[in-house]
Parts: C-alpha cells; structure tokens; sequence
C-alpha cells in the first residue's frame, strides 16, 4: 500500500497451490519428476518441454491447441474474485481413460490456461466499471515459468510487463529499508529509482486470439453449469 494511492484487489484463491496440486496428485508425477530429475531441470520446465514436444508430434500450429478437448475450471478453493463465492469448486471436462505423462502436461496447460482465464474476467470486470486495464506487470515464481507466462499474455490480450530485477520481494524490502533509511524521501522516489521494467511479451492475435476466446466460453459456461448441477441438487433434497 502506498499512501495517498488507491489500490483495488482482484485475487484469485489458488494459483499456485492450484497448480502444483494437479501436477503433484497426478498418477504420472512419480515418472515424470523422476525423469525431471534425471535430466536435472524442475518439473515445470519438464512439463514444458514435453507440451512442445507434443506440439511438434501432433502437428499443432500453436501449443494452445494441445487443450481442445480438455477444459479445467480453477475454483478448486472458491472464487475471491470476481464473483466473491467460497462455494464454487473446481471443475475438469474432457478426462480420457489414460494417465500418462503426455496427459499430465496436457492437464497441466490446461490449469493455467484456466488461470489466466480467470485473470481476464477479472479485468474485464475492471474495465466494466471505467478501469483501462492494457498492461499487466508480474511478478513471483511465475516469472521463471514461459509457459505461464505466454497463455496470460495471449488469453488475457494485455501486454505482459516483467520487472528488471526478478526478486520483487527481495527488492520491495531493500526499497523500504532505503526508505527507512532515508536514502529516499519516499516510497514513490525509491520506485522511480530502484525498480525499472525488464521484458515485455506481447499477446497474440489472429488464430491465437480466436482459440482463446473460444475457451473462454467454456470458462463462462462451466460456471453457470456448476450452478445449475448445484440447484438440481438442492431440489432433491
């Protein structure tokens, strides 16, 4: 919180745990992280590379495409934002009677892109009600992951903005010691001199952008099919 600035919260509940919990509690993990290990690179970066592989094995314009016939809805642990209701849950269509590691990186695109789904909503949502949200700037983990990255580039059409300096909270503590300090007379001068933007991604158009908002359709509809399995139930009771 800076003084004398607005600030207007559009959280998610899980991002993060939303995605290791698919990855961890897939029957593949055990294999796939043990090859992860084998090749000494994270279990992201192996699930990323096998997503371009398939890419390339399946003859995929775009990787995006892996995701067609499989669609994850993201409230596993209820929606903070933007429609505040701790009773939704998660949703996932589209399972195939198979496991593997190719599913499981598929299953894993799939959970992002229903993130960054989400993370659109919640901008347009914003802009709704009078924002001009076309910039997104990121920070955290995610910054390490280019697939993360890329899907909430394209699907959410703003420019994606990353910070010069990719510890963001390691240099949100240094900004406000050296403003403890005194090096800077405030938060806004600390900013100006010690943070600075680094790589920009910017958004797909054309096929990309059709296929985006084409799942985000599915995204809408999932929910509003949630709710309605919800009020068959409550006229049995």
């Amino acid at each position: 919180m800076v003084p004398n600035l607005w600030l207007t919260e559009g959280g998610q509940s899980a991002v993060g745990a939303l995605v290791d919990h698919i990855i961890f509690t897939h029957g593949a993990y055990p294999m796939a992280k043990q090859q992860a290990d084998a090749d000494g690179i994270s279990i992201f970066e192996f699930l990323n590379r096998r997503l371009e592989q398939l890419r390339q094995t399946l003859r995929r314009d775009f990787p995006a495409q892996l995701t067609t016939g499989l669609h994850v809805y993201p409230d596993f642990h209820g929606n903070r934002s933007p429609r505040a209701n701790p009773s939704l849950r998660g949703m996932i269509c589209g399972l195939r009677l198979s496991a593997s590691i190719d599913d499981l990186a598929i299953l894993y695109l799939a959970t992002i892109q229903a993130i960054a789904y989400q993370v659109r909503h919640i901008v347009e949502e914003m802009n709704r009600q009078g924002y001009q949200i076309k910039t997104l700037i990121a920070c955290g983990g995610g910054l390490k992951n280019q697939v993360f990255l890329r899907e909430h580039a394209d699907i959410t059409g703003c420019m994606l903005v990353l910070p010069r300096e990719p510890e963001a909270v390691l240099l949100g503590a240094a900004l406000l010691g050296a403003v403890a300090a005194r090096a800077y007379p405030d938060i806004i001068t600390a900013m100006k001199a010690m943070a600075a933007p680094g790589q920009q991604l910017t958004p797909a158009t054309g096929e990309v952008r059709v296929y985006h908002d084409t799942k985000y359709r599915v995204y809408h509809q999932m929910y509003h099919d949630q709710l309605r399995y919800a009020e068959f139930m409550r006229s049995s009771e």
